[in-house]
């Protein structure tokens, strides 16, 4: 049987950073179990489309989630990514809004 889960890459990935805003991409591709490019291009994805932003500090970046965004599939448009995160554990007071 193959395994899956009912959150995508994209979802694991901000769970990550929802968990650990100064989190390293290394360290959210080990958490995720994809390789570290993978990880960049879903970073990027969710930087372009304004779901994260980041910020430098020295050298470490802090990201910040925009809780008040819909989710993107037509089903779950209704819902904001606020609402999942803080379903699944990451109160919407860390988030952005």
């Amino acid at each position: 049987m193959d395994k899956w889960t009912f959150l995508s890459n994209y979802g694991h990935v901000l769970l990550c950073i929802a968990a650990d805003p100064e989190i390293r991409l290394r360290d959210v591709a080990a958490r995720v179990g994809i390789t570290e490019r993978s990880t960049q291009r879903i970073v990027a994805d969710l930087l372009s489309e304004g779901y994260v932003s980041m910020e430098k500090v020295g050298r470490r970046n802090r990201y910040e989630i925009n809780g008040s965004l819909p989710l993107r599939h037509p089903i779950e448009k209704a819902n904001e990514v606020g609402v999942l995160l803080e379903l699944l554990g990451h109160p919407a007071a860390e988030l952005s809004s």
